[in-house]
C-alpha cells in the first residue's frame, strides 16, 4: 500500500499533537522541513540511513 506523503505528514502531524501538545508553530516547522528534505538531494542519503 502506498500512501501520499502530504497524507502521511497530516496524520503524524495531527496525533503528535494530540499526544504530546507541542506549540503548533513547531510543529508546522517540522512538518514542512521533512517535506522539503524528503525532495532534496538528500533524500537518499536519509534513506539509506533510514533502511
Amino acid at each position: 500500500m502506498q500512501v501520499p506523503l502530504w497524507l502521511a505528514l497530516i496524520v503524524v502531524g495531527l496525533l503528535g499533537v494530540k499526544l504530546i501538545r507541542p506549540p503548533w508553530w513547531l510543529v508546522a516547522v517540522l512538518l514542512l522541513g521533512g517535506y522539503l528534505l524528503a525532495d532534496s538531494q538528500l533524500a537518499p542519503a536519509i534513506d539509506t540511513a533510514v533502511k
